[in-house]
């Protein structure tokens, strides 16, 4: 099995839009293999944690370098956990044949090898989906579960747009796929007041916009991959202490969607995060960050200046 310690840096990409600030010396990447499939984990440790490890899965346009905006506020905390999942970021190529199930068991088997044995969960958008079957089929390694921008079923809106976007990327068009993809994820500058809405928006375009080849063709895979075997098992959700949020004009994965999944969860609470959409975390950066925070340190309760109420589903 290959395992390594390397220089916890991304490697040099050609576009700006995606660079990656230095990182902390306290940071280390594993390489790991799981089923013939290298893959690549990033962790922060913490020498005097308050809590378990923190373990956060984005979407599927994030990777593991994408968290370290939220580490000053994070980090203090508890050891971080970012990893690129076969087939994601800069990890080996995983055909859509390889199911949810497969990536839920992937990071339970990073887990194993970095030898953590239980997690606070962090999923937003399909980190989301690995990150609940992850916590299903391993419940035993799960002390506390927060999902952003979250659903219990695939949102009509991207079921629809997955075949255009899927043609769009294979005959070579990569900015109408950008803007396909930007027009997804974010909201109509008219359903409400959404913090960095037009740089966000910017940010996209260009990230879409400066894909590699290799980058385009994990997308496409993903796609088929969501498309072929679906991405929810009603399975036991393990009893722990749960949080989903949403923001409060996600037209992606709606308020009303997240209120539905976290009725489907044990005791969770939901709440929506005040002038963001679908991108919470990266519009509000600061306040998802102490909303995490609060929650995986048992310091979580209605009053916060950026949240609606909470609410018991």
């Amino acid at each position: 099995m290959r395992t390594a310690v390397v220089a916890a840096q991304a490697p040099p990409r050609a576009e700006g839009p995606r660079t990656v600030p230095s990182a902390p010396e306290q940071a280390e990447e594993r390489e790991l293999v799981f089923a013939g499939f290298g893959y690549t984990c990033r962790i922060v440790r913490q020498s005097a944690p308050q809590t378990e490890p923190l373990l956060l899965l984005g979407g599927s346009s994030q990777d593991r370098y994408s968290w370290q905006s939220h580490e000053k506020w994070l980090a203090p905390l508890c050891t971080l956990i970012t990893v690129d999942l076969p087939g994601y970021g800069s990890s080996d190529f995983l055909p859509a044949s390889y199911d949810i199930d497969f990536l839920g068991d992937a990071v339970q088997h990073m887990l194993t090898e970095i030898g953590v044995p239980s997690v606070n969960l962090f999923g937003g958008c399909f980190g989301e989906v690995v990150g609940l079957r992850f916590a299903q089929r391993n419940p035993e390694s799960v002390r506390r579960i927060v999902f952003g921008a979250a659903a219990n079923r695939l949102p009509e809106l991207y079921s629809e747009a997955v075949p255009r976007l899927t043609q769009t990327l294979e005959r070579g068009d990569i900015e109408g796929a950008a803007e396909g993809l930007v027009r997804l994820f974010m909201s109509n500058p008219e359903a409400g007041k959404v913090r960095r809405h037009a740089a966000v928006a910017r940010l996209l375009q260009r990230q879409f916009v400066n894909q590699t080849q290799d980058e385009i063709k994990k997308a496409v895979e993903h796609n088929i991959r969501l498309v072929t075997h679906g991405c929810y098992e009603p399975l036991p959700v393990p009893r722990v202490p749960t949080l989903v949020f949403t923001g409060e004009y996600d037209t992606l994965c709606t308020p009303d969607m997240g209120r539905e999944f976290a009725a489907t969860m044990p005791g969770a609470l939901f709440t929506t995060v005040k002038e963001a959409d679908h991108l919470v975390t990266v519009e509000r950066r600061e306040e998802s960050a102490d909303l995490i925070a609060r929650f995986i340190t048992d310091r979580f309760g209605n009053g916060l200046p950026y949240c609606g109420a909470v609410e018991h589903p």
